[in-house]
């Protein structure tokens, strides 16, 4: 059962949250006290979705735009009467899994940093008044990368963690944290399609776990809620693997 004081009245401004490790990461920070916005795309049903729960409220934006991020932030704020946790998440999916360290990877790589960068820099002066100011931010699960695809899997780390380390430095002395959690396999609705047109993929990432299964959103949100809490607070500028350990070299 949850600590009903552990984030008590915080407010977070979850990305991606309609379904998957967003989701899951919403439903975990009220059960520990937070008031969450949750934000997805215009057919996310985000709205629906949490529309009977108690502490979470479903907002419609469109999160693939970094010009527009910022009036999400602002929207966000005066819903919720301020931003203490920030969660960045977007859904960047490519057609297929990428292979390469190529330039499709670099084209969504530097996407995904201006949407991130957009909404840290939206968000900040609102942190900035946080007496417990957090940034999570959520890499690119191991589903968007084929079998053969470790060399780009690393890239997209590298650069989410060189990301992470220079928000982590730019916020530090406002007593905010800043760090990121990379998924390793884990079953959402977009991997479970993946896997479900790719069964070689799914059984290779199984196989590449010491877990020796895939995981689950859940297994996402109990880390994101350490990094949200004051259990973490002397953690900023690094990242944390949820992937049952690896038994390939990616």
């Amino acid at each position: 059962m949850g600590d009903p004081l552990r984030l008590y009245g915080l407010n977070a401004l979850v990305l991606n949250a309609a379904g998957g490790i967003g989701e899951a990461i919403a439903r975990t920070l009220i059960k520990h006290g937070a008031t969450v916005l949750a934000v997805d795309s215009q057919n996310s049903g985000v709205q629906q979705h949490f529309a009977s729960v108690k502490g979470i409220t479903g907002v419609t934006a469109t999160l693939t735009e970094p010009e527009r991020m910022p009036a999400v932030v602002e929207e966000a704020a005066k819903k919720l009467g301020g931003i203490d946790i920030l969660v960045n998440d977007f859904p960047l999916h490519p057609e297929t899994p990428l292979a390469h360290a190529d330039d499709r990877l670099e084209r969504l790589l530097q996407l995904r940093a201006e949407l991130m960068l957009q909404t840290c820099r939206a968000a900040l002066p609102h942190i900035k008044k946080s007496p417990a100011g957090r940034i999570i931010n959520i890499g690119f699960l191991r589903s968007i990368f084929s079998a053969d695809g470790a060399q780009a899997s690393a890239r997209a780390e590298q650069d989410l963690r060189n990301l992470t380390r220079a928000l982590a430095a730019e916020t530090g002395e406002f007593g905010i944290t800043a760090n990121y959690i990379q998924p390793g396999a884990v079953m959402t609705p977009s991997s479970r399609e993946v896997f479900r047109k790719d069964k070689t993929l799914r059984d290779y990432c199984i196989e590449g776990s010491a877990a020796r299964r895939l995981g689950e959103p859940v297994d996402v949100a109990k880390v994101a809620l350490f990094l949200a809490s004051d259990d973490a607070v002397f953690v900023s500028g690094t990242g944390i693997a949820v992937d049952g350990g690896r038994t390939h070299p990616d």
